[in-house]
């Protein structure tokens, strides 16, 4: 990085998983610096989902280098994910056409729910430990026993990662939602189920759904909404479960158990 900017500039890592996020910072300008970002940055940035992209640079081995202005701030608290904003906001993304566009002529193609549950069962096969664990066992079977129900939604670009430290407060009141490296063209429900499940109380669900539809919660969406809930409890076990993170597994499977008693599904 530091070929890139020059000597002046102090850079150091901004934490995450990948390893390739940093801060710079020189003479009072602050950077926010990625490698091989989303690739649709520039539109994020444009629609104030993101923080203003500054530049965008390739490197002789491929790899594209973002800038985004460096913004004090904080992330959301889970109290604070239940805000009517953070519903507004993300309608207003599952809504933007200029997103869904970008990602045809990208070559994107939808992730429909029967190829999203294949991926699940292969990766489930390839796990030793959770191909013999009879609740995953038992909610795969539910998956698909439902999937054939599921009425096709008009499909959005989701961002696929609710998580409440991708929900960014500037010190200027602007909110964002970041890290979009894991953006997929799918069924709205997958964002919607991921952050009710995780931060809004059941009985609260309507309302939310009115703020961010504009309509009420109708049986078809509750279904979808359950469905994805689901698929996307054993994902985040599997994946913890691969990185060998055994506490995070346990917990998110005891959020599947719950899914159990939500669905009523009989275990025995």
């Amino acid at each position: 990085m530091e070929h890139i900017l020059g000597e002046e500039w102090t850079i150091y890592p901004a934490g995450g998983s990948t390893g390739e996020a940093y801060y710079a910072q020189n003479d009072g300008k602050r950077l926010f610096l990625k490698r091989n970002s989303s690739p649709f940055l520039a539109v994020l940035s444009a629609e104030g989902i993101v923080p203003k992209l500054v530049w965008t640079k390739r490197l002789e081995n491929g790899d594209v280098i973002t800038a985004q202005h460096w913004l004090e701030g904080r992330e959301l608290s889970i109290i604070e994910m239940q805000h009517p904003s953070v519903a507004k906001m993300l309608s207003r993304i599952h809504h933007s056409s200029e997103l869904v566009h970008l990602f045809m002529r990208m070559g994107k193609t939808p992730l429909h729910a029967d190829a999203m549950l294949h991926e699940i069962q292969m990766k489930v096969r390839n796990s030793q430990h959770l191909y013999y664990s009879f609740e995953v066992r038992q909610a795969l079977k539910w998956l698909e026993e439902r999937l054939p129900y599921l009425n096709e939604a008009k499909y959005v670009v989701c961002h696929s990662d609710m998580n409440h430290n991708n929900w960014l407060l500037a010190d200027n009141g602007q909110l964002y939602l970041i890290d979009w490296d894991n953006a997929v063209l799918a069924d709205p429900a997958m964002d919607i189920g991921m952050l009710l499940n995780a931060y809004i109380p059941e009985d609260q669900w309507g309302k939310w759904i009115e703020t961010y539809y504009q309509t009420k919660l109708d049986h078809q969406l509750l279904n979808r909404i359950y469905w994805y809930v689901m698929a996307q409890t054993i994902s985040f076990l599997l994946w913890h479960e691969r990185r060998n993170e055994k506490e995070e597994a346990k917990k998110w499977l005891l959020d599947l158990k719950k899914q159990f008693v939500k669905q009523n599904i009989i275990q025995s």
